[in-house]
């Protein structure tokens, strides 16, 4: 029998290499997870500030965490103090996400606000007085500030020629799409409890993650014992498909989304009942980058004192709370004050 000793040096060499094979697992599935995107591509200080900053002050990302860098000053509301003392890691509405916009535009057509549906913007122009013109259709509208929401990309093809460099800095703010497939099983168990779980490039490349819609918000399974899941598709899988002109039929992502809950959570029968959405360019790409685009971005539109406000997913933050914050900060930049109930 031979005997081999490991030497100190050796030892730390192979410590140090699965602690980053664990780092680049865990940040390859994160990206995934949040951006549906390649973590080699995309900017860590722009994608998940808390956790640059965390490491640019401790150069440690835990030890940063740990002792509370990277955190940014917190807001202050009824709601905010509840979520607080209630220990929430994750909310919903009863009626779905949906019932949000639709409360927003109750609110606002209550106050006489006009909310135009069905209709896209299909220019914008300056006038001479500095009000926008905002080309609707066969219409238009003037304006004398616009808080755009919309992808970057997209308000990039607006822009008139007066405002080339800002519409150059926005148009390479990329987005990727995302394939969602709601899943329901009649009578079925998950062999493990919690919100979901991520998929690594490595052994799925277009699976990026499982939630457990069941466990996560079991107030919305109704009366029925069945049970809820939600695959989600994309990465460079789904790249590839749309870029060979492949079809992506609903057939497809059913197929690959129940095999995914089969293998991944041993859910072997077919489900009960299947919904299937392809969301084309939804989620923003940040890129290596991606800040200064959008100092440039700030520094023309303070230059040239444009009556623009940019807001929304394409910038910093593409949660649902990033996009409300976003929405909340543009109302103060334009108002000059935070706006009131």
């Amino acid at each position: 029998m031979r005997l081999c000793t490991v030497l100190p040096s050796a030892a730390l060499d192979l410590s140090h290499c699965l602690t980053l094979k664990v780092a680049s697992l865990a940040m390859d599935s994160l990206c995934r997870g949040v951006f549906a995107g390649n973590s080699r591509e995309l900017s860590i200080r722009s994608c998940f500030p808390s956790l640059f900053q965390a490491e640019q002050t401790h150069r440690s990302i835990l030890l940063g965490l740990l002792l509370g860098a990277g955190r940014s000053p917190q807001l202050d509301s009824a709601l905010i103090r509840q979520a607080r003392a209630e220990r929430w890691s994750q909310w919903s509405l009863r009626g779905g996400l949906e019932m949000l916009p639709q409360a927003l535009e109750t609110h606002l057509t209550s106050r006489g606000v006009s909310v135009l549906k069905g209709h896209p913007v299909s220019g914008l122009s300056l006038q001479a007085e500095g009000r926008w013109k905002v080309s609707v259709g066969d219409s238009s509208l003037e304006a004398d500030h616009v808080i755009s929401a919309i992808p970057a990309s997209v308000l990039s093809k607006l822009l008139p020629t007066e405002a080339a460099p800002l519409a150059c800095a926005l148009s390479t703010i990329t987005a990727v799409s995302v394939a969602v497939v709601n899943l329901q099983y009649r009578g079925a168990r998950l062999p493990v409890q919690g919100f979901g779980h991520l998929v690594p490039s490595s052994e799925d490349p277009g699976i990026l993650g499982i939630v457990y819609d069941s466990v996560a918000f079991p107030e919305q399974d109704g009366s029925s014992p069945d049970l809820r899941v939600t695959v989600m598709m994309g990465g460079s899988w789904l790249q590839t498909l749309e870029a060979s002109g492949c079809v992506l039929s609903q057939e497809l992502f059913q197929q690959q989304a129940q095999e995914a809950a089969a293998t991944q959570l041993g859910l072997k029968k077919p489900p009960s009942y299947c919904l299937v959405h392809l969301h084309k360019n939804c989620i923003p790409q940040y890129t290596l980058g991606h800040w200064q685009k959008l100092e440039s971005a700030r520094q023309f539109l303070t230059a040239q004192r444009l009556p623009l406000t940019l807001a929304g997913a394409s910038y910093e933050g593409v949660a649902v709370n990033d996009c409300i914050e976003s929405g909340r900060q543009a109302a103060v930049s334009v108002l000059g004050t935070e706006p009131h109930s």
